[in-house]
């Protein structure tokens, strides 16, 4: 009872300042629940253990991520309300596959319902719309892709397009967890799908980068560190649904680890480069939604490495979980000093970042 209460104060307060600061909410606002989830339920809980006062703030910080969650699908229920969820959500074909949060929160809300609080049914209905909701996802999102080919947006492709296999997977992972026999040709063909998607989305972001001209302190996007946590997370579905056996889920693992290298050399390169054009402020300490990706993808890498041994799994996770909890702590402060500074910025569009 006494988190049921904590779940509705917390709920009426987002929702509050939702309505009270007239906030859109961005599409894929919803990285923010994916990525406390992730880091609450994959770092913590796993790195930590699950004694009685981690327990307690395991259900805790599992009770403020299904409020925010909560209070985003009603900012977003309150678009379709007012008639503005086309221009918000839908008419930009890169803008649209942020929707693919919408899908990934709620695996991982369905995932801490069942974890934290036992609940079974609840967990498993939750599964089940939120696949409905997945096949309308990717079934714009096909379309998207055409868009894309066909239109001069193709140019903007960045990590957001690979929220396509993040979604899948995070299906599968929720399946696995609140039903007690999931189909093997179930798994398997989600985890294709998913690996088929991210060939895909990897193909327009290439084709995007592979022309020279742009510059790696503006036009290289928060997201695209999503190309390592969308393997991450597919790494984690195989294992997690017995796809595949340990060890050729530690050959995965080393492929991730080698593109988790690379992107996050550019990500260094990008930091030093926008310190030096914007200073550090506005360079790096400047609050965008996109920079959620970040911390989910190296909470989803932590937690994959978590169930994979290797010889560097103690270094990576004795020093991860650190590295992410700094992080969060950033993106917290930024995210409460852009509220109170009405500093929110409701891009309808995924255009040129300023931030990190």
């Amino acid at each position: 009872m006494f988190y049921l209460i904590l779940l509705g104060l917390l709920f009426i307060g987002a929702v509050l300042v939702i309505v009270r600061r007239k906030i859109n909410i961005n599409t894929a606002a919803m990285a923010a629940v994916m990525a406390l989830g992730i880091v609450t339920q994959g770092v913590l809980l796993n790195f930590f253990g699950l004694s009685f006062f981690l327990g307690s703030i395991g259900k805790f910080l599992s009770i403020a991520d299904l409020a925010l969650w909560m209070a985003i699908l009603v900012s977003i229920g309150m678009t379709i309300y007012k008639g503005d969820f086309k221009k918000l959500h839908y008419t930009n074909p890169i803008n649209r596959f942020g929707i693919g949060t919408w899908v990934a929160g709620t695996s991982i809300c369905g995932i801490m319902f069942f974890k934290q609080f036992g609940a079974g049914a609840e967990a498993q209905a939750l599964a089940i719309l939120n696949a409905g909701l997945w096949i309308i996802y990717i079934s714009i999102s096909l379309i998207g892709f055409k868009e894309l080919k066909d239109t001069s947006f193709g140019q903007q492709a960045h990590g957001v397009l690979l929220l396509t296999t993040v979604s899948t997977q995070s299906l599968v992972l929720l399946f696995n967890t609140v039903f007690a026999d999931v189909p093997g040709v179930l798994n398997a063909a989600l985890i294709f799908s998913g690996l088929l998607l991210y060939s895909i989305s990897a193909w327009f972001i290439i084709k995007r980068y592979a022309v020279p001209g742009w510059n790696i302190a503006i036009d290289w996007n928060n997201t695209n560190c999503i190309f390592h946590g969308a393997l991450s997370i597919s790494g984690l579905a195989m294992f997690k649904s017995g796809l595949v056996t340990h060890q050729a889920a530690a050959w995965f693992w080393l492929a991730v680890f080698l593109v988790f290298i690379v992107i996050e050399i550019i990500e260094i390169a990008r930091l030093v480069w926008r310190i030096r054009l914007y200073g550090l402020k506005e360079g790096i300490f400047t609050y965008d939604v996109t920079q959620w990706s970040r911390i989910f993808t190296f909470a989803m890498f932590f937690t994959f490495t978590f169930f994979i041994e290797t010889p560097v799994q103690a270094v990576i996770l004795n020093t991860g979980i650190w590295i992410i909890l700094i992080l969060l702590i950033i993106e917290l402060y930024l995210s409460v000093d852009s509220l109170r500074r009405k500093h929110v910025r409701i891009p309808l569009t995924f255009r040129k970042e300023r931030s990190v």
